[in-house]
């Protein structure tokens, strides 16, 4: 059809200038839609993460963003609201224009009109964009949703219909205040680390040390001391020369020095200390006489605050007591430094592996191996309770201490002690007691993950 025949069938069925400058504000209207679509989708996609990283980049717009992404609803509320009556308004309009241009058959086109071209070009096009270019949507939104809800009317008219919805759900404004959204957790970390790996993005050995730095901060004090039936200390009546001998032959820079019994800890004896004094002639004095005072900290501290502590009051060595003021153990800088970067072994140092894997497929571990560590290599979700090793877990399940060979099954994997003495586990042997086709998968995927924390001294 020509233009000349177009213009006549509209000036027909009435074509006006009312019509024209309808027509018009409708095509404002959808453009708005869709640049607000856009940046719903964007916006709400963003995290405080990416847009500070768009900040350290000088990106355009990145510190707009930011400002928007620290409170999400103080834009999410007026953008929402704008779509709402630009979509409303201009669909409004598109049946006006429809039913007077065509009558009756106009509506039916309106209609077409709305759901075809409003949803598929205004609605569908510009959030689907915005998710296929989230940064570059996002900050091309977040200059005009900046401006627009600092418009009084915009933001007075969201404010008081979402006050009005909270009213009507019993949502009040100390609610509100109290609310703390989290945009990201430890898990979601991890979970970024593990993916930034399988797309080579960063190497094993960087995906484990943060998965480490994010573990560091739950773990305590207990989790990562010496406990007390290994610690290795020297009365305080013994000579320097005898001290001496003692630390030596542990291999300690450091031994703590006790008055009656290992639960009266006094203080710390250091080598250099004893070497300096028996070089000057007091080899056989008291070590009391050389030793330094005793840093003492609850089983529960934190170890990054510990760390912390250490750095700044300059000590490598704390006692730590249990609730009723025993020495439950020690732990020094080197045990925390441990926690980040794995075992940390002398070239001299010659130790029996943490983890060793068996022929017939089932692992070795230390009795003092944590929980938590043998969850990650079995992937198992082994019981959590009082205890934080492997060893806590089997005494709380056989409810005694148990002979060598005692075994005790639990979520599907079969704990068996190992060289027992007197009191104390050595070591136990975990198995999978899965179906065979199973047990043949959990045994490879044990034989990997144990082969790999025998190589990385886990």
């Amino acid at each position: 059809m020509s233009a000349v025949s177009t213009g006549l069938l509209l000036a027909t069925s009435g074509f006006g200038a009312e019509d024209a400058v309808l027509i018009v504000v409708i095509a404002v209207l959808l453009a708005a839609s869709g640049v607000l679509a856009m940046a719903e989708t964007s916006l709400v996609r963003m995290n405080r993460v990416k847009a500070k990283a768009l900040v350290d980049e000088k990106k355009r717009g990145a510190r707009q963003l930011a400002r928007l992404i620290e409170n999400p609803a103080n834009f999410l509320n007026p953008v929402l609201l704008l779509v709402l009556v630009c979509q409303l308004v201009s669909a409004t309009l598109v049946g006006l224009v429809a039913e007077h241009l065509f009558g009756g058959l106009g509506v039916i086109l309106g209609i077409v009109f709305e759901v075809v071209v409003i949803f598929v070009f205004f609605e569908a096009v510009p959030k689907n964009w915005a998710v296929a270019h989230a940064d570059r949507a996002a900050l091309l939104s977040a200059p005009i949703v900046a401006t627009l809800i600092r418009f009084p009317p915009v933001r007075w008219l969201s404010t008081l219909l979402i006050g009005l919805a909270n009213r009507i759900i019993g949502v009040t404004g100390e609610d509100q205040e109290g609310m703390h959204h989290s945009y990201i957790t430890d898990s979601e970390l991890k979970a970024m680390a593990d993916v930034a790996h399988e797309e080579n993005v960063i190497e094993k050995e960087e995906r484990s040390f943060i998965h480490s730095i994010i573990d560091f901060g739950d773990t305590v004090a207990r989790e990562v001391m010496t406990p007390r039936p290994d610690m290795v200390t020297v009365e305080q009546d013994v000579t320097v020369r005898d001290a001496l001998e003692s630390a030596l032959a542990a291999g300690y820079s450091r031994i703590p020095v006790e008055q009656d019994g290992i639960d009266d800890i006094i203080g710390i004896a250091y080598t250099k200390d004893l070497v300096r004094a028996e070089r000057v002639g007091k080899a056989d004095q008291s070590v009391r006489d050389s030793m330094r005072p005793a840093k003492f900290i609850p089983e529960s501290k934190d170890v990054s605050d510990l760390l912390r502590e250490m750095q700044e009051e300059k000590f490598h060595m704390a006692i730590v007591v249990d609730e009723y003021g025993g020495t439950a153990g020690l732990v020094t800088l080197e045990d925390l430094l441990e926690e980040l970067v794995g075992e940390i072994v002398d070239e001299f140092d010659v130790e029996e592996p943490t983890v060793e894997r068996c022929d017939d497929g089932s692992v070795l571990v230390n009795a003092g191996y944590s929980v938590d560590d043998a969850d990650e290599l079995l992937g198992a979700e082994l019981p959590h309770g009082n205890w934080d090793t492997v060893g806590g877990l089997m005494l709380d399940l056989v409810g005694r201490v148990p002979d060598n060979g005692d075994s005790v099954e639990v979520e599907g994997f079969r704990l068996t002690a190992v060289d027992v003495r007197g009191r104390r586990i050595g070591r136990i042997r975990i198995e999978s007691t899965g179906s065979p086709a199973d047990g043949e998968e959990d045994d490879a995927l044990v034989r990997r993950r144990a082969g790999d924390a025998s190589r990385n001294g886990s």
